[in-house]
């Protein structure tokens, strides 16, 4: 399209390109409800406070629901840059479309892998605990501690979880909606019977009423345990970004992913402030017998939680057998709604040529993606028995090093959405809020954050592996730090080696650059390609059709 604007000269004619909806995914398939649904299952609250929550109190005691607030707030940030760019581009690549056609391929490139590799990890993690967790709820306590038998689990759990997400979008919708009724219920119960037995005089010793001081920041004993004690917390919130990458299959893409974003982060935030203030005046922040920081139970808060706040016979000890199951249940729904963002991550990216093509396909019938899907699984499996065969520590930094991953795509997204947006920060103070302020502000943060835990991770004493480089014997670095930035470094490494296999997408021919304007909604600053070049081929090959622009004040959603 050209510019509207007569102030400035106009741009290039875009190269035809795929729009949202147009890759076969099942558009409409999803309402908000099932989007907010799969945003919160995605971040799996019940498996991630069981196994944070005792990290992040272990690290700042009884300020600990203050931290979980803190953390919200970058997460709540970049959620609303989220939500302002699907609005202009509904395409489920998310980061990686928006980061290209803001900052350049490369970038965008690099936003997607983060994705990818993040969700890989992390599905090695998710699958070891719903072995484990299976073994437990059937009293198999032994196979439970078994790495062969756990791992073995594991990987039927995500052969499982992908057939389910190949089957079609819309069973993946309502498994999940059965199974997030189940944990956020049981939770609640949790935390209102922990907090009843508190005040009647029933809870155990150690336990403590509630203070204004543990919503005191500066009760915090250092700012390096506050930033750790966020970056812990910061993980427990990752994953509500999947309610965009389903946005192509979602009625009203432009603005129901947004909303879902925003709303699945606010809901945790009640969870987690809920649980973490409730398990804390029940169990108290001590290291020794039920205390919160026990080492013992660091790894597995809920568990011992479960039978001393529910009791061990009658409806007690079902509510806590209940427990298991639902942490079981909420890792193994972590796992299917960590294949959907991956699986369209990967589709768009082969969409518009970034990788081979083949992920692009789409299933005829089931209207999912079929390459990306099953690669995703793969991927998976294999990364999973890999790391387990080299040692169970490994995959416990593995998980740890997530966290870089997450703050690096959030990053790229909280500033992308303001450079995107640039022109039309002084349109009015809604634009200047929601478009400038609150995405680079969160951008900010997280940047912050990524730079801090590079440091914090680098220590050899951090996690439970190092490494010494053998090129300077003396010089020691945390397997924590390694496994996340070397992650990094091997996307870029493969993104240097496919540039030149396929370079029509870093040239900007399948991707150009484009960015809002005053008049014209969208303003397509140029491309490598010649107009009216050849755009990303779909699932048969077929080349995408060309978005339509939106002016200001029409109607509708910008087909980006």
């Amino acid at each position: 399209m050209v510019s509207t604007d007569p102030a400035r000269p106009s741009s290039p004619e875009p190269p035809p390109r795929r729009a949202a909806g147009e890759k076969g995914l099942k558009t409409g398939a999803l309402g908000l409800a099932s989007s907010v649904v799969i945003g919160l299952a995605s971040t799996a609250p019940a498996y991630s406070l069981a196994a944070t929550l005792g990290i992040i109190v272990a690290g700042v005691g009884l300020q600990s629901p203050i931290v979980m607030v803190l953390a919200f707030v970058p997460m709540f940030l970049i959620a609303y840059g989220y939500k302002e760019l699907n609005e202009d581009n509904p395409d489920c690549g998310t980061t990686f479309t928006w980061g290209s056609r803001t900052f350049g391929p490369m970038t965008g490139w690099m936003g997607g892998w983060a994705i990818i590799v993040a969700d890989v990890i992390v599905m090695a993690n998710l699958a070891q605990i719903a072995g484990q967790y299976g073994f437990q709820l059937v009293g198999a306590y032994g196979l439970a501690e078994d790495t062969f038998w756990t791992t073995f689990a594991g990987v039927v759990w995500i052969i499982l979880m992908t057939w389910i997400c190949y089957v079609g979008i819309e069973l993946s919708a309502n498994l999940q909606k059965v199974l997030l009724t189940i944990e956020i219920v049981v939770l609640v119960a949790l935390g209102l019977t922990a907090l009843w037995k508190v005040y009647l005089g029933n809870a155990p010793d150690g336990s403590v009423h509630i203070a204004g001081s543990w919503f005191n920041p500066f009760e915090i004993d250092s700012v390096d345990a506050l930033t750790k004690g966020v970056l812990a917390a910061v993980f427990i919130y990752w994953g509500w970004d999947t309610a965009v990458s389903i946005n192509e299959e979602t009625a009203d893409s432009a603005r129901t992913p947004g909303r879902a974003a925003v709303i699945s982060t606010v809901l945790l935030l009640l969870i987690y402030v809920l649980i973490s203030t409730s398990a804390l005046s029940f169990a108290g922040a001590g290291d020794t017998g039920s205390g919160l920081a026990n080492p013992d139970n660091s790894g597995d808060v809920l568990s011992g939680l479960g039978s001393s706040v529910f009791g061990s016979v009658g409806f007690g000890w079902f509510m806590a057998k209940l427990l298991v199951f639902m942490v079981l249940t909420s890792s193994a729904a972590s796992t299917q709604t960590t294949i959907l963002p991956t699986a369209r991550t990967a589709l768009s990216m082969a969409a518009h040529r970034a990788i081979p093509e083949k992920f692009a396909r789409v299933h005829t019938r089931n209207q999912v993606p079929t390459w990306s899907t099953v690669g995703m699984g793969i991927a998976s499996v294999a990364f999973y028995v890999a790391i387990t065969r080299v040692s169970t520590n490994v995959l416990t930094d593995s998980i740890g090093s997530i966290g870089l991953a997450i703050a690096f795509y959030y990053g790229i997204t909280g500033f992308a959405c303001v450079w995107y947006y640039r022109r039309v920060l002084t349109r009015s103070r809604r634009d200047l809020i929601t478009k400038g302020i609150m995405p680079g502000l969160g951008g900010a943060l997280l940047a912050y954050f990524f730079i801090d835990a590079c440091y914090v991770y680098s220590d050899k004493d951090y996690g439970t592996t190092y490494w010494t480089l053998p090129f300077a014997p003396h010089w020691q670095l945390g397997g924590v730090f390694l496994t996340g930035i070397g992650a990094l470094l091997l996307g870029a490494v493969l993104m240097l080696g496919y540039r030149f296999v396929a370079p029509s997408f870093f040239r900007g021919e399948t991707l150009p650059h484009a960015v809002a304007s005053r008049n014209a909604v969208v303003e397509w600053v140029g491309s490598a390609g010649s107009p009216g070049s050849a755009g990303p081929a779909g699932p048969a090959g077929s080349p995408g059709s060309a978005g339509a622009a939106k002016d200001e004040g029409s109607t509708g959603s910008t087909a980006l």
